[in-house]
């Protein structure tokens, strides 16, 4: 939908906003539309004119108070966000919306004071949408950064309830610097009602997918976005790859208590893991992960082969937001027939718009939350 309100792609992107571009809103339930911007934090760029709140060093917990690595476990914990201590090293954007949601993204203090911040009696990191009942413009929200940047790597988010219900668009990512030289890598990202998660990557021009084939890849999930992965050239599709469990986002994730998600940065190329709470495997609880043992059990995988993972990936940062109605969640109000989605939202609330909805439903807002475990990551030991 960006493509629309962009008159200069080529200098949107690259130089005023790095605006991610938006496909145009169809009724073919194979929506593959993606959410961000490049330049999210004063790490990455910068000199956008948006605003984010600088903190005091990292203080996330590295390594040398985590569980040591066994010999079988090429990983060693690098970074760790969890507990009390888990905000610390992350950066609050609070710089208008890229993709046109209805909100307004809030910095640390004043998500505090609202009540839409805190780490709670289990220890975990709780993320909230503002849920007043009536608001007449935008809605408060959360989009955060950290501080720190990884080159290649093992990412895994331990969540038990991500955001989910009618006009939100939820989102766990990796992006880098100079969008789209830097590459993107979305891990989890959803809209409405859709109960099945989507991975993607977005990447320059030259990084493919070697076939749109489910068992050439190995992999559980289905691609939905083609196997060109080059946002410029795809109207920002890139290369995405549906779940094809229904536990997998949403209100499914939550019901079952959420799960792990996983994803992989090295010489083999890029891939995303899920396990549903109950299956994670006993390396990721113990701390000492061993990808290799998990067969084939990737959702979503992007080989070197035909993607170099370090000429298309630099610099990555993780991120969580969550937006409102905006570009996808708004575009596909009307429609019906993805995975959970089997009623439009419009059909559902009864309104025409997904923002009118929004501003006169906080109620509903109640279940637009994050609830995060931890976020851990891990390298390859030299």
């Amino acid at each position: 939908m960006a493509v629309h309100h962009t008159h200069n792609l080529a200098r949107d992107l690259r130089i005023a906003f790095g605006v991610y571009l938006i496909p145009r809103a169809s009724s073919d339930n194979q929506h593959v539309v993606f959410c961000k911007r490049g330049d999210q934090s004063p790490l990455l760029n910068g000199g956008s004119g948006n605003v984010s709140i600088s903190k005091s060093p990292a203080t996330a917990t590295h390594s040398s108070s985590a569980p040591k690595a066994t010999a079988t476990s090429p990983w060693k914990l690098s970074t760790s966000y969890q507990g009390n201590n888990f905000f610390d090293a992350w950066d609050f954007f609070t710089g208008s919306d890229p993709t046109n949601g209805v909100v307004d993204y809030v910095d640390e203090q004043t998500a505090q004071s609202n009540g839409l911040l805190e780490v709670n009696s289990k220890g975990n990191a709780v993320m909230r949408v503002e849920t007043t009942e009536n608001v007449s413009g935008n809605r408060q929200s959360i989009r955060i950064t950290t501080q720190k940047s990884f080159n290649g790597g093992l990412v895994i988010m331990d969540s038990v309830h991500m955001p989910t219900g009618c006009g939100t668009w939820p989102a766990f990512w990796t992006n880098g610097p100079d969008w789209p030289n830097g590459g993107e890598i979305d891990i989890v990202e959803g809209v409405n009602d859709y109960t099945n998660n989507q991975a993607t990557i977005h990447t320059d021009v030259g990084c493919t997918l070697p076939s749109s084939n489910s068992t050439t890849l190995e992999i559980s999930g289905n691609v939905v976005g083609g196997t060109d992965c080059a946002a410029l050239t795809t109207g920002n599709q890139g290369c995405g790859i549906r779940a094809s469990t229904n536990n997998s986002f949403g209100v499914g994730f939550n019901a079952n208590g959420g799960g792990v998600y996983a994803m992989k940065w090295d010489t083999t190329g890029v891939a995303v893991y899920f396990f549903s709470r109950g299956s994670v495997p006993a390396d990721i609880s113990a701390g000492v992960p061993e990808p290799d043992s998990w067969g084939n059990a990737a959702l979503a995988r992007w080989p070197a082969a035909s993607c170099a993972p370090f000429e298309f990936f630099k610099n990555h940062n993780p991120i969580f937001d969550t937006t409102l109605c905006g570009d996808w969640a708004g575009a596909v109000w009307s429609d019906s027939g993805s995975p959970g989605q089997e009623q439009s939202c419009a059909e559902r609330t009864g309104f025409s718009t997904c923002q009118a909805f929004v501003q006169a439903s906080g109620s509903a807002m109640s279940e637009a939350y994050w609830e995060v475990t931890s976020v851990k990551i891990y390298q390859l030991q030299s």
